[in-house]
């Protein structure tokens, strides 16, 4: 993986979310629509 500090500044906005102020409700929310994303990024790469 990256190096933290050489990732977009919303990307660390976000972790930084997760980290202090997302609830558990809120984690499983992001965490679906980030796995559908990579998942279609990673589908169109392949074809």
């Amino acid at each position: 993986m990256s190096d933290f500090h050489s990732l977009p500044k919303t990307i660390k906005k976000t972790i930084r979310y997760l980290h202090q102020d997302a609830s558990v409700d809120k984690l499983v929310e992001i965490q679906k629509m980030i796995n559908d994303v990579i998942q279609k990024r990673l589908a169109e790469k392949q074809s």
